[in-house]
C-alpha cells in the first residue's frame, strides 16, 4: 500500500494528505470532452465553484485550454482571457479557496499566481511544453503537479507504446524530479496521466499497479473522472459515466492515491469517506 506524504505546503498552510483530498474541475473552455464541465461567463464559473466547495472540494482546478485527445492548443492570449478572470472571480467570492491553475505555459502560470492568487500549478506537460516552467516553480515556491504524457494532446492517442508502463513512467518521473529536487522544490504531486498517451489497456494496468509509484516518494493524483477508459469499456457516454468513475476512484484510493481530480465532488468525497472506513477496519 502506498504511503502518502503527510502534507503539502500551500502558501504557508500545511494541507494534510493523511486523508485523501478532492480536486474539482472547472473548465473555462468551449471544447472539453465532458460537456457539463464547460463553464462560460462569470455566473456559471461562480456557480460551479460554490457547488464544488459546498460539496467538499479541497482544491479547484481551473483550466482555459482543452487537453482532450486531438485538441489543438489555443494561443497564450486566448488562454489568459479565459483563465485569469475566472481565477480572480472565484477568489473574490471565495477567498479561502485553494486554486490550481491548469496550464503548461510558464507565463500564464506566473500571471495566475502573482496577479490572480492561484496556489498550485498543474502542468499536463511535466515541463516539456515550456522550459521556463521548472524555474518558475522554484521561484514561486509553489506546489506543482507533474503529469506524465506521451506526446501532446494533438498526438498522444496515435499508437502509444510502452515496454512496461510503470517502469517507463517511473523513469520519466525520475528524469523530471532530479532538476526539481536540485532546485529545492519539495511540494510535488505526481499525476501518471490516465488517458494521456495511453491505450485503454494501458490505463487499466496503470490503475491496478498505481501503488508501485510509491517509490517516487511523492503524493499521487488520479484523474480518472468520466474518461474514455470508463465509457468506452461500458458502451456509454461521458455523461453516463459517473458510476464507473466512482468505481475507479475507489480502486485508485485503495491503491494509495492522495488526490482525486474529478468533475463530481460529492461522489468523490463519499468514496474517500467509505474507503477510509475500510482501511481503518483492515
Amino acid at each position: 500500500m502506498m504511503k502518502n506524504p503527510c502534507s503539502i505546503n500551500v502558501n504557508g498552510r500545511l494541507i494534510s494528505l493523511d486523508t485523501p483530498r478532492v480536486m474539482g474541475i472547472i473548465n473555462v473552455t468551449p471544447d472539453s470532452f465532458y460537456g457539463k464541465s464547460r463553464y462560460t461567463g462569470e455566473k456559471q464559473v461562480l456557480g460551479a465553484a460554490e457547488k464544488m466547495l459546498l460539496d467538499g472540494a479541497d482544491f479547484l482546478d481551473i483550466g482555459g485550454c482543452s487537453t482532450r485527445p486531438g485538441a489543438e492548443a489555443v494561443d497564450q492570449e486566448e488562454e489568459e482571457k479565459r483563465l485569469l478572470p475566472a481565477i480572480k472571480a472565484i477568489l473574490r467570492e471565495f477567498p479561502k479557496a485553494i486554486i490550481s491553475a491548469d496550464t503548461f505555459r510558464a507565463k500564464v502560470a506566473r500571471k495566475a499566481v502573482l496577479e490572480c492568487g492561484a496556489n498550485i500549478i498543474n502542468d499536463i506537460s511535466g515541463g516539456e511544453a515550456d522550459e521556463q516552467m521548472f524555474g518558475l516553480v522554484k521561484e514561486l515556491n509553489i506546489p506543482y503537479v507533474l503529469m506524465h504524457m506521451q506526446g501532446t494532446p494533438a498526438t498522444m492517442q496515435k499508437n502509444p507504446v510502452y515496454e512496461d508502463i510503470i517502469a517507463d513512467i517511473l523513469q520519466w518521473f525520475g528524469k523530471k524530479l532530479v532538476p526539481l529536487h536540485q532546485a529545492g522544490v519539495k511540494d510535488i504531486i505526481l499525476d501518471p496521466g490516465f488517458g494521456f498517451g495511453k491505450t485503454i489497456e494501458n490505463n487499466f494496468e496503470l490503475l491496478s499497479r498505481l501503488g508501485e509509484l510509491e517509490v517516487a516518494g511523492h503524493a499521487v493524483m488520479a484523474g480518472l473522472s468520466r474518461k474514455s477508459m470508463i465509457w468506452k469499456s461500458l458502451g456509454l457516454s461521458p455523461e453516463e459515466s459517473l458510476t464507473g468513475t466512482t468505481v475507479l476512484n475507489t480502486v485508485a484510493l485503495l491503491n494509495g492515491a492522495s488526490i482525486l481530480r474529478v468533475h463530481d465532488v460529492k461522489e468523490a468525497r463519499e468514496a474517500v469517506k467509505l474507503v477510509g472506513l475500510v482501511k481503518r477496519e483492515t
